[in-house]
């Protein structure tokens, strides 16, 4: 492999292992194991631990357990915010990892650019999960989540045998996600606030409250004026 290649296959792998690390870490992981313990794929020796058998079972395990919380609705996004603390950190380790044998500079280097890779994607998929919840049914959860897991398998294909063609998705999917994050923070910050004012009684309400509250502890005085009348006479 000339020079050019090899480098263009590492961009390809490096950005594809954190891009989709970000939408459903345990298949990233499963997929790569399993293709580099059949020797469909050599990995670089810094990820060959994902190769290990106990890694590739865990890793399908909860790849199981996220099919399925991933597509219902509430239990996602749940699943999702407790996820920024894992994908996002692994992400940048297996970027880390798969520019190989290297400086440590480039190291560690590639796990930054790999966290913020792994960052962009997650918040795509989690802010569009919240917005997808609105929805009364539960058919668009489970054709987003479907949907990503067929991403993240083709993604990591493409990259590993097709790196251009995958380069250049990857940069387009940059470009919309710098379009499409402000959008979905600007949707997210109208939907918490709707469920805020669920939560918060009409100032209306408030003061008629507050005034039959009044008129039953301080009750108007009834004047007699019968006795009025009798002291001005």
């Amino acid at each position: 492999m000339d020079p050019y290649q090899q480098v263009v296959t590492t961009i390809a792998l490096t950005m594809g292992v954190a891009w989709a690390s970000g939408i459903n870490l345990y298949a990233t992981i499963a997929m790569l194991g399993l293709l580099g313990t059949t020797g469909n794929i050599v990995l670089p020796e810094q990820l060959a631990v994902i190769q290990d058998p106990l890694v590739i079972t865990a890793a399908c395990i909860m790849y199981l357990v996220e099919f399925f919380a991933d597509k219902t609705p509430g239990i996602d996004t749940g699943w999702d915010s407790i996820h920024s603390f894992i994908r996002i950190p692994a992400g940048a380790l297996l970027a880390a990892g798969a520019v190989g044998d290297v400086t440590p500079a480039l190291s560690v280097t590639a796990g930054i650019l790999g966290g913020l890779v792994t960052g962009t994607s997650h918040s795509v998929k989690a802010g569009s999960r919240i917005l997808i919840n609105t929805s009364p049914e539960p058919f668009t959860n489970w054709g987003a989540s479907i949907f990503e897991d067929l991403a993240v398998i083709g993604g990591l294909w493409a990259a590993l045998h097709y790196p251009l063609a995958f380069i250049f998705a990857f940069i387009v999917f940059i470009a919309l996600a710098i379009w499409l994050l402000p959008k979905l923070w600007r949707g997210i910050k109208a939907l918490l606030s709707k469920i805020f004012q669920l939560f918060k009684s009409p100032p209306i309400a408030k003061e008629e409250q507050r005034s039959a509250t009044s008129s039953v502890s301080h009750p108007p005085k009834i004047e007699n004026l019968a006795d009025g009348s009798s002291k001005d006479s």
